[in-house]
């Protein structure tokens, strides 16, 4: 490059940079978004939670700044990311799981956190959900008893059904309570599987195929939400029928999917992330639950397994993917 072509280069970038600089709002509230998972929160969880702020008057990078940090080394690397967002003194901290909301409330005790918590109590998050008290408060979707419920749909919908593998990640303890105590009722062999990574993954699915599993019961987790592709096609590749939490696993190729709406969820979320915003205390916000459950059948997964839904299954759905 010529000298001329290199000084013109030079101011190109030096005209362009301020306008970067300056296109991010000042002073406005900063919303940390702590996410355990190993890449950016997919569809629709970011337009859900961007669309419950715009409703109470904040808008993304115009009167708000959300700052996402995501744990793309693994959950070993939360505490690095809630101490980073803590020295940056955002305004309020929002996670999820039951893992990173302990993290962010070690990382700070100061700044408000609001969680969408799979066991907000049995994980030890809060002591009272009328009553959260310190600087936490946000959503639990009781994953534990749903995790149960989901065992007993896999029971009504496989015929004969024996052997279950239940993936958990390293959070899961109380639904895997919850689920053993539900297998031993429906007398089903339940074989509980850890997920620590993604690389560890192989090494899940061929513990499962050991073990002759028949289905797959994934438990609720950011973290294995993230996996939902590769469980998805394991579960199909070995004619296994598979549950999950939401909605969007089960039109991935989930055999089923029952609890909360994942769009209302984040949506009432961020809801509660704008009231701190306005001045509200978490101590002072009541722990809230999902509006709503759903059940998805995905009827055309269930015919390539050869399985036939239960006709009040169906009927009961909220949805039935043909």
């Amino acid at each position: 490059m010529k000298r001329r072509e290199f000084i013109v280069l030079l101011g190109s970038i030096a005209a362009y940079w301020p306008l970067r600089a300056s296109a991010e709002p000042a002073n406005v509230p900063r919303i940390g978004l702590l996410w355990p998972g190993p890449t950016a929160p997919v569809s629709p969880r970011m337009e859900s939670f961007r669309r419950g702020l715009r409703e109470h008057g904040y808008v993304d990078g115009r009167n708000v700044v959300i700052e996402l940090r995501y744990a793309q080394n693994g959950p070993q690397q939360l505490p690095d990311l809630a101490a980073d967002l803590a020295r940056m003194k955002v305004d309020v901290i929002w996670t999820a799981g039951d893992l990173a909301p302990k993290v962010a409330q070690q990382a700070t005790g100061t700044i408000p956190i609001v969680c969408i918590a799979d066991d907000i109590v049995g994980s030890g998050i809060v002591a009272n959900l009328a009553q959260p008290g310190g600087n936490i408060t946000g959503l639990s979707i009781f994953a534990p008893e749903l995790s149960a419920k989901r065992l007993e749909m896999l029971k009504r919908i496989v015929p004969g059904l024996s052997r279950v593998a239940a993936l958990r990640d390293t959070t899961g303890t109380a639904q895997a309570i919850e689920t053993t105590k539900a297998a031993q009722a429906l007398k089903i062999n339940l074989q509980i599987v850890e997920v620590r990574d993604r690389d560890h993954l192989a090494d899940v699915f061929e513990a499962a195929r050991k073990e002759h599993a028949e289905a797959l019961n994934i438990f609720s987790s950011p973290f294995l939400a993230s996996l939902t592709r590769e469980i998805v096609t394991f579960a199909l590749e070995n004619k296994l029928p598979s549950i999950f939490q939401w909605r969007e696993q089960a039109e991935a190729g989930g055999l089923a999917s029952y609890g909360p709406s994942l769009t209302e969820t984040w949506r009432q979320s961020a809801v509660i992330v704008a009231k701190i915003l306005k001045g509200a205390r978490p101590a002072d916000l009541p722990v809230e639950q999902p509006a709503k459950l759903e059940l998805v059948i995905n009827q055309k997964t269930a015919k390539e397994l050869g399985l036939e839904v239960p006709l009040d299954l169906l009927i009961r759905a909220d949805d039935v993917i043909e």
